[in-house]
């Protein structure tokens, strides 16, 4: 039996990581992947299991709590007919395939590795929250063929390889060819969906040593870390949304933007060895 101390450590730090995420996600409207990624990989290790394989750990749970916040996502936008069910439904295949290639490329890459990738996109989505030009677009409608395939398989892979739900990629890509913001988020969310289902399940097939992986993980997704941070998440999502009525959200933006640069930074300075 796991050593109740642990377990108890365990279980607050997760508390506080669903908390978090929670009023982030209702704040700025992101997914919290970009935040439970980081989250997870210190706490984990705080608790001594910075293994070779604990970024597979992170990545995995993370997307497993995608499942459930892009479900209750697009239902939502659903309501509002804001979805593009024909997009959707054209680009399921490259984004299915391009998950289930980050899967195998995650489940070969040892932790640093991860850690830089993780580190190197998140800097890149911290400059475009700061600098980014939404209004720019280069055609009217949303490309098909091997440019759609292309497009819509990257997002997949790089998605899973950071963890994420692919909204960082997906809204920008669809804003470029010409649909507006909130279609796009909207439709992010089925993306969202599309990526999590099928790499959550690839990775139940990742094998992690258990003297290397967290109490009660599955593959290599962490039970316990996936059921708290949902909890959290439902109770303090709608705090972060009355929150968000009542502030400015260009300064809330800008914030957020220098948390993901800070955490992604540092990820880069852990693998540098610096």
């Amino acid at each position: 039996m796991e050593d109740m101390s642990l377990l108890l450590s365990l279980l607050g730090l997760l508390l506080v990581i669903g908390a978090f995420v929670g009023v982030i996600s209702g704040l700025l409207g992101v997914g919290g992947g970009i935040v439970l990624v980081p989250a997870f990989f210190y706490s984990f290790s705080a608790l001594g299991y910075g293994s070779a394989q604990l970024m597979q750990i992170c990545l995995a749970t993370s997307l497993a709590t995608i499942i459930v916040t892009s479900i209750r996502s697009v239902t939502s936008h659903n309501k509002r007919a804001a979805v593009d069910w024909r997009l959707l439904r054209g680009w399921a295949p490259g984004i299915v395939a391009g998950a289930m290639l980050g899967v195998l490329a995650a489940a070969n890459l040892r932790s640093a590795a991860l850690q830089g990738i993780f580190g190197f996109v998140g800097v890149l989505i911290a400059l475009y929250l700061l600098f980014g030009k939404p209004r720019r677009q280069l055609a009217d409608d949303m490309p098909g063929g091997p440019l759609g395939a292309a497009l819509s398989g990257g997002i997949g892979f790089l998605s899973v390889l950071m963890g994420i739900g692919g909204g960082a990629f997906a809204v920008p890509t669809m804003m470029l060819f010409g649909r507006p913001i909130h279609a796009a988020v909207a439709t992010a969310a089925g993306f969202g969906v599309l990526i999590a289902v099928p790499s959550v399940i690839g990775f139940f097939f990742v094998q992690v040593p258990a003297d290397l992986r967290p109490p009660l993980t599955l593959g290599a997704v962490n039970l316990p870390a996936f059921g708290v941070v949902i909890c959290m998440t439902l109770i303090t999502a709608p705090l972060g949304a009355r929150l968000a009525h009542a502030m400015d959200p260009k300064p809330l933006k800008r914030f957020f933007a220098f948390f993901v640069m800070i955490v992604a930074l540092n990820m880069l300075r852990e693998v540098a060895g610096l």
